[in-house]
């Protein structure tokens, strides 16, 4: 990732500024950010993950209902940040409520969102502390952090590291984390029908 702009502005000014043609930004504490172009095994996984849960969506009776947008920009709390996951599945039910959906795709209510996924590149210290730590506080339920290349640190991901998924689930206000690994069953509080173990993930990235 690199750094666009030093100067910190607000949410606004980040969505007025936002190019309609080329690049993909977000925002972290007021600086704009342009991000890197994910990798072919970044989008294998993403790809993967994103089938899987539209598949899962289907076999839940929710088509139609739970959603997974092509792109959406999800707004902190603190009106200084604002974030592009790779996945998002939202609620249909409840997105209607946000008064920027229908315009510019963007996501301020915890309500609208079933689940976000990130896929952790390089710049794995941003998907373990700084989103982490705003989706939280925003109350969104359920968070996963798949770190099919075991990037992150060891406190994270062990030593010796090791590809781990971490799933974060919202309990009163607080994100509890489980860790799967290798032939570890995902167990979703959310998707419950999800039915695929950590390495069947990490697979689609090698």
């Amino acid at each position: 990732m690199v750094q666009s702009l030093a100067k910190p502005i607000t949410f606004e000014e980040f969505i007025a500024w936002y190019p309609k043609t080329s690049g993909r930004y977000e925002l972290h504490d007021g600086i704009i950010v342009k991000m890197a172009k994910p990798t072919g095994k970044h989008s294998n996984v993403t790809g993967f993950l994103m089938e899987e849960l539209i598949l899962t969506i289907i076999s839940m009776g929710k088509r139609g209902i739970w959603t997974i947008p092509r792109e959406s920009i999800v707004k902190s709390s603190n009106d200084k940040s604002g974030y592009e996951p790779d996945i998002v599945v939202i609620d249909q039910n409840t997105i209607t409520a946000e008064p920027r959906w229908e315009s510019s795709s963007i996501i301020e209510n915890a309500e609208s969102v079933k689940l976000i996924v990130e896929v952790v590149s390089t710049n794995w210290r941003d998907d373990y502390f700084k989103k982490r730590a705003d989706y939280e506080e925003m109350g969104i339920p359920e968070y996963w952090i798949v770190d099919y290349g075991a990037l992150g640190g060891r406190n994270f991901l062990g030593k010796p590291k090791q590809p781990t998924l971490s799933l974060h689930q919202l309990i009163e206000g607080e994100y509890q984390v489980s860790k799967f690994r290798g032939n570890d069953a995902i167990i979703s509080p959310t998707f419950t029908d999800f039915q695929r173990t950590a390495q069947q993930v990490f697979q689609a990235g090698q």
